[in-house]
């Protein structure tokens, strides 16, 4: 069969991509720029990629009329942009106004649990979503989960941020707010069961693990697996605003993440109905065994995909392939060239840089530009990095997002989402016996200037530190 996959960069994408091509079907991926879709060599054969943007209407005639169901995993909850639902609803409209001119049967939408009258803007656009898609020619199986958890999920990380930095914590009532929390792997198995299975049509289906927890109950939950002692105490007086602030501040979320998981929090999210488990079979883990898995998944490096890696995680929101090369007009410039000893050494320092390794000199330093980035509204440090020792083109690295990622040919180009007056990248490259390191840095403006100038005396230390490391 020939599945349409959006979304697939996404966290969810990423991971049902392979399982798909496993089960035999050929994948067509829409991805708004090929330059930040990572396809594995063993996958190739059955991926097609397609540029698609759902807001632009032009766009989806890539989309081709032979495919036999479709997997809408489209949303935008950590949007910088304030009208989110209006864009949400305007990309469900020009998707259905597509696919009703294929030959597709199916579409599966995975959303959140609705059962509250008075829903947060963030599920009640998800279940406007619904409504939309529902107006297809085609069967809509909608899949409503809640908290999903997983290496590398946004629930899974500010838990972790939170239990791990936070040994007391003074938490907002709404962490007694009931939820039942559901594992990536059986999401994963939902959906594939649920996939051209006449059971599923035209039906939305809750879909959780067998346990029903609080907030709080989660994050102890996690504290027990990692055997540390937590104590959590709960205030009335925390305001929406205070709490977003509060997440924003300790974890590695994003301020307009962090405001929508609040508003959502408040609401309970409950299945209604857990029929579906034994229409397809299925029998979710606990809570605990999700937290295990996810555990052992970071602890050996294997993390599969990350929230963080979407690009509304930062600032970046244009096309990878507009910034792949690196400008020189009207740029400040940085640059420094050392002999390398062991080519294979310098690329794999270079390749593990940030993150848990930490950029290998000063790194006070580079902690403080990442709280003043944070007190700014930035994205900060904690972003860290989804793996220790791999990075493809998209990825997050800290305050940077990866633009070009060549091993054979020693070449690693980043972009700087970090608040700044202008625009900043920073490129290694290895020519013959030689590591080129460039920080390009292009002014918005006399601020963007002064900047520039305020931090020139810290590159000296900084950079030649940094590169000397890199080969010694």
């Amino acid at each position: 069969m020939k599945i349409l996959l959006t979304g697939a960069t996404g966290y969810i994408g990423k991971r049902l991509l392979p399982i798909l091509v496993e089960k035999g079907h050929d994948v067509v991926c829409c991805v708004r720029d090929k330059n930040r879709f990572y396809c594995p060599d063993e996958l190739q054969h059955k991926v097609e990629i397609i540029e698609v943007d759902f807001l632009k209407k032009e766009s989806l005639l890539q989309i081709p009329d032979n495919i036999d169901a479709a997997y809408y995993l489209i949303h935008s909850m950590s949007s910088s942009s304030d009208n989110y639902d209006e864009l949400e609803q305007i990309s469900a409209h020009h998707f259905v106004e597509r696919i009703n001119q294929t030959n597709a049967k199916q579409v599966i939408y995975l959303t959140g649990i609705v059962n509250d009258n008075s829903l947060s803007k963030h599920l009640s656009s998800r279940k406007n979503v619904e409504t939309i898609l529902g107006t297809g020619t085609f069967a809509l199986t909608a899949l409503r989960a809640g908290i999903i958890v997983g290496s590398g999920s946004a629930s899974f990380e500010i838990i972790r941020d939170l239990v791990i930095k936070l040994p007391v914590m003074i938490t907002p009532k709404w962490l007694n707010t009931k939820c039942q929390p559901i594992a990536i792997t059986d999401v994963l198995e939902f959906l594939i069961k649920s996939l051209l299975n006449p059971l599923t049509y035209n039906q939305s289906f809750d879909i959780g693990g067998p346990d029903i927890l609080t907030y709080k109950e989660m994050l102890l939950g996690f504290a027990k697996a990692k055997n540390l002692k937590r104590w959590i105490f709960t205030i009335p007086v925390m305001t929406p605003k205070l709490s977003s602030y509060w997440l924003y501040f300790v974890t590695s979320t994003s301020y307009k993440l962090a405001t929508a998981l609040v508003s959502s929090m408040k609401v309970e999210v409950i299945c209604k109905d857990s029929g579906i488990n034994e229409l397809l079979n299925i029998h979710p883990m606990s809570y605990e065994e999700a937290l295990s898995r996810a555990l052992i998944k970071v602890n050996e490096d294997k993390v599969a995909s990350s929230w963080k890696d979407s690009l509304v995680s930062g600032r970046f929101k244009n096309n990878i392939s507009k910034f792949m090369k690196v400008p020189k007009k009207d740029c400040f410039i940085d640059r420094r060239k050392m002999e390398i000893i062991n080519r294979d050494y310098t690329i794999d320092r270079i390749w593990s840089i940030g993150g848990e390794t930490g950029w290998y000199y000063g790194d006070w330093l580079w902690n403080i530009r990442g709280f003043i980035d944070k007190l700014f509204g930035g994205v900060g440090l904690r972003r860290g990095r989804t793996n220790k020792h791999s990075i493809h083109a998209g990825d997050v690295l800290d305050f940077w997002r990866v633009l070009y990622a060549n091993k054979e040919e020693g070449k690693l180009i980043l972009f700087a989402e970090m608040k700044l007056p202008g625009e900043a990248w920073l490129e290694f490259k290895i020519i013959g016996n030689t590591l080129y390191q460039s920080a390009t840095f292009r002014p918005r403006g006399i601020w963007g200037k002064l900047y520039w100038y305020s931090v020139l005396p810290f590159h000296g230390f900084i950079f030649n530190g940094m590169l000397r490391r890199l080969i010694k």
